[in-house]
């Protein structure tokens, strides 16, 4: 059975980056998930390439949901004119909820925080606890050693080829979404249950 993607999680950054082309494919990615009729599910700041591609969506008429925990509502400055905004008590029931409310989840250009994000995810994916599709938008090579790094990581057998392959990795968010689409999990053994995590 494929995948019905309704709402995207998009873990990205609370700075803008280095170069414009990160904005640019926030910009990109917004505007495809408002063509497909996607509910964009963020981290619910207002800065950085969160901002970004929440605004986009906004300017042309989508939906987003952000959720932001108490403590960084200030730092990260929480987006004031979103769809919705979730305010939680910590981070791990931030990521809770967006894990809930997403159907799809893609890492852009990020920090340490993205990263943490979509690893987490990608493992309760391995674990069996979902089957949705998790992915990288490899945005100007951003992701490139770590794509290396990960292939490396297969080849010295520490994570199997299956669960490898359940991160997909693409350049351009309408190849990225129409591999999402398409996306049938592998059959996992469920090895915890949420509630022993």
């Amino acid at each position: 059975m494929t995948a019905m993607i309704k709402s995207l999680c998009v873990y990205c950054g609370s700075s803008p980056g280095r170069i414009h082309a990160y904005t640019e494919a926030a910009h990109v990615l917004a505007e495809s998930l408002v063509k497909r009729n996607i509910r964009l599910v963020y981290g619910g700041a207002g800065i950085g390439i969160m901002g970004k591609v929440a605004d986009r969506v906004l300017e042309l008429g989508g939906e987003a949901v952000g959720i932001i925990p108490k403590a960084l509502a200030h730092k990260e400055v929480a987006h004031a004119n979103l769809t919705a905004l979730h305010v939680t008590q910590s981070m791990h029931e931030r990521k809770m909820l967006m894990a809930e409310l997403s159907d799809a989840f893609v890492a852009l250009p990020g920090g340490i925080g993205t990263l943490e994000e979509l690893f987490e995810i990608w493992t309760w994916a391995q674990l069996g606890f979902h089957g949705k599709p998790c992915g990288l938008l490899n945005v100007a090579g951003y992701y490139d050693a770590l794509v290396s790094f990960l292939d490396h990581v297969l080849a010295e057998q520490f994570v199997k080829k299956h669960h490898h392959a359940m991160l997909i990795v693409e350049t351009d968010p309408n190849a990225l979404l129409d591999r999402y689409a398409a996306y049938q999990p592998p059959v996992v053994k469920q090895w915890l249950d949420k509630d022993q995590t």
